[in-house]
């Protein structure tokens, strides 16, 4: 079972992207009215007349041009102060909660994504439905029962699954252990996916200029996989490290140029082949940084963050709530207003179509820009 189908036949997708280290939300929506964020970074701050305006209290990072462009287009929805209750400042320790949507005290083995994939594909054949562009899959789309599919490039994975001694593997095997069964599984299961992915990549493949970066050529699998109608519910993609203690300007500012220069290819590529209404693109960090900067011109680990949401279908655009209040702070870190299990009850109840108590363990507020 895929996600939610639409009146056309289409079902929705969602697209993750992850800014891995700790993206810096304070310099990428500007408070340029407020003293206190100059105040407390009088050499990384964006000044009123760089930032990009938004309203009359906020910008953005001024390398994000496709950003406001789609606010203006009201195809853009922004969440402040974003986390979770007794957050964590260690990289590992923060984005495991984040991918498995836990307590900070609660550790779990499986990701929020996966236990969808578990809840939709009880009688699945091939677990196309989760795809992430990259060696390594993430926890976040790891299940009880099955797991997401992860490749940079579908033809070098279907490639490698062609060697005979993949194949003799498979043909080989003895059911002699439980592990063993199901690492033979998952092989199976992957070579069939792959040679699924590859031959659905090929049908409808996108014909844009994509830029030259490993980001924009996740972005431009992604485009033709969804422009084929594969089955595919989610897709996964990751960029960075955003972890700026040095020198913080320059890394955020060629991160945020390779981000840009995808995102305005990608959307215009949904746009064009009429698939933007059926996207949900969705960004977030493991954490923020810390409202002061540091003395190496960069900002050290901190907690809450925004977000940001793209798509043709959004119900509230815009800045949906107030901006970080730096007269508050908890120990020089921005208190958190939205927990993120909320957004990802949000994504699940009303883009995804599933059960939210059966995926998060309990049932959560869900918002309304969907």
């Amino acid at each position: 079972m895929a996600g939610r189908t639409l009146p056309n036949g289409r079902q929705r997708v969602l697209i993750v992207i992850q800014l891995t280290g700790g993206n810096d939300g304070l310099n990428t929506i500007i408070p340029y009215t407020n003293d206190i964020y100059y105040q407390s970074r009088p050499e990384i701050a964006i000044s009123k007349q760089q930032a990009l305006r938004l309203n009359d209290d906020a910008g953005l990072n001024p390398n994000l041009p496709v950003l406001r462009e789609l606010y203006d287009e009201g195809h853009l929805s922004i969440i402040n102060n974003v986390g979770y209750p007794e957050p964590n400042r260690s990289h590992f320790r923060s984005m495991d909660i984040w991918h498995t949507a836990s307590q900070s005290d609660e550790y779990l083995k499986t990701g929020w994504l996966g236990r969808y994939l578990d809840k939709q594909c009880d009688d699945c054949h091939l677990p196309t439905q989760l795809i992430e562009t990259d060696d390594i899959l993430s926890l976040a789309l790891k299940g009880h029962n099955h797991q997401g599919i992860t490749f940079r490039d579908p033809r070098m994975v279907y490639t490698k699954a062609q060697e005979q001694f993949y194949k003799n593997i498979g043909e080989t095997h003895q059911h002699e252990h439980e592990m063993a069964d199901y690492l033979y599984k998952m092989l199976g299961e992957t070579i069939n996916s792959t040679n699924y992915i590859l031959e659905k990549s090929k049908t409808n493949p996108t014909t844009a200029e994509y830029p030259a970066t490993a980001f924009g050529n996740h972005l431009k699998h992604i485009a033709s996989l969804i422009r084929s109608d594969i089955n595919t519910s989610v897709y996964y993609v990751s960029l960075g490290s955003f972890d700026t203690h040095v020198r913080q300007l320059s890394r955020q500012t060629e991160l945020f140029k390779e981000l840009n220069s995808g995102l305005k290819v990608f959307t215009d590529d949904l746009k064009k082949a009429n698939r933007f209404n059926d996207v949900m693109i969705m960004t977030f960090s493991e954490f923020g940084r810390r409202v002061a900067q540091n003395g190496s011109a960069g900002t050290d680990h901190g907690t809450a963050n925004n977000m940001f949401f793209i798509s043709g279908a959004l119900r509230q655009k815009g800045i949906i709530n107030e901006l970080p209040d730096l007269s508050n702070l908890s120990n020089g870190d921005l208190t958190h207003t939205v927990d993120f299990k909320n957004i990802y009850a949000t994504i699940l109840d009303k883009w995804l179509d599933s059960s939210v108590p059966a995926i998060l363990g309990k049932d959560f507020k869900t918002l309304g820009f969907i």
